[in-house]
């Protein structure tokens, strides 16, 4: 990389060391720069998980004294195809101190929120250019080889190289449809079923990448529904750096705790993106989840439902708006005559064995009102 006159004067520029945490800096020492062979530099790196405005990971390479930093909105890639690359922005160097750096950046300064070390490690660079870093990584979370390269549009990128260390690991999907059931009755051999309240919402799927939804789809809605729910879009933020499937309902409950029809057709009428964030504080929805689809690189449809419910109830995912409410083994009746109590329209029964099959109609899952 080009040096500057100080390679530190961008970075303090946009602090002011007495209110924040961060490290001034001093002028460091190099453990990088190593000659002969086919490495050209080498040293520890960081990647620090920033939940700032929007949640990103910083990854800091040790090199000449100081760190050479990339915001990585989207995470790391784990796959070499060229779709899986991820947006890198070069940004200002930093001290070598930062390789260590954890803290909570106070609002309102440049990086306002909370700094933690994600993954640290070593690397060895094949390549070290102001327009293009090539190296292998070994760290707990980021091990391989990546390229780091600036674009014809002066943007960076991230992609890696190599397979990724788990070898089954599968791409992320693409667009599918949601699982439906057909209307009956209780089963009669109950205890191979489980049961889970009809909410009578809207069903969403929601497809999580690392600190952002890439795509969520509800029948009605023609553009993205965390347009129309923005209360739900912090869910990929909470989940960190994964890649997740759910499917789900959003409903909107009344002051009883009920969903409300009425409450949730008036929240889909949002006409503009400032009237959805109104009625969010409003009028707030909740995605209640009820199964997993796709988990840090694996598929799940061809798991029984059983498992799925178990991978799903084992993440203790539970946020402002969204939620995992419980599946329920044994007595359907007792279950369908307290919904029927509370107002609800009804239950869902699911075979404990059943996969997921995306865009079909099966009776493996049965619709019973109540």
């Amino acid at each position: 990389m080009a040096p500057s006159a100080d390679k530190l004067d961008t970075y303090r520029a946009k602090r002011k060391f007495d209110r924040t945490p961060e490290p001034e800096g001093g002028k460091g020492s190099s453990k990088a720069g190593t000659s002969g062979g086919e490495i050209v530099a080498s040293g520890r790196f960081v990647i620090q998980q920033h939940d700032a405005t929007n949640l990103h990971w910083d990854l800091r390479l040790e090199h000449e004294g100081v760190a050479l930093s990339w915001a990585l909105p989207r995470g790391i890639p784990q796959l070499p195809a060229r779709t899986a690359n991820r947006l890198a922005v070069h940004t200002e160097d930093h001290p070598l101190e930062y390789l260590e750096f954890e803290g909570e950046i106070p609002k309102g300064h440049y990086g306002g929120g909370t700094m933690g070390v994600w993954d640290a490690g070593t690397y060895e660079a094949r390549k070290m250019r102001d327009s293009e870093v090539i190296a292998n990584f070994e760290g707990q979370k980021m091990q391989g080889s990546y390229a780091l390269f600036q674009t014809k549009s002066k943007n960076w990128m991230i992609h890696r190289i190599d397979p990724p260390v788990d070898s089954d690991r599968e791409p992320f999907p693409g667009e599918m449809k949601p699982m439906q059931a057909v209307r009956g009755g209780l089963p009669e051999d109950g205890g191979n079923w489980a049961y889970e309240i009809d909410w009578a919402g809207l069903r969403t799927l929601v497809w999580c990448e690392p600190g952002h939804i890439k795509r969520s789809r509800s029948r009605g809605i023609d553009d993205e529904t965390v347009m129309v729910f923005p209360e739900i879009r912090r869910m990929a933020r909470a989940l960190g750096h994964v890649e997740a499937v759910f499917d789900g309902e959003i409903v909107v409950l009344d002051e009883e705790g009920a969903p409300d029809p009425k409450l949730l057709l008036e929240r889909k009428r949002a006409g503009s993106k400032s009237v959805a964030e109104r009625m969010g504080r409003e009028r707030p929805a909740t995605l209640e989840i009820f199964d997993l689809l796709f988990w840090d690189g694996h598929s799940t449809l061809e798991l029984p439902y059983s498992e799925r419910r178990e991978l799903l109830d084992g993440l203790d995912f539970d946020g402002r708006a969204w939620g995992t409410p419980a599946a329920h083994r044994g007595d359907g009746a007792a279950l369908l005559g307290a919904i029927g109590e509370r107002g609800l329209p009804g239950l869902f029964a699911k075979r404990l064995d059943s996969p997921y099959r995306p865009g079909r109609r099966s009776a493996d899952w049965v619709k019973v009102s109540a």
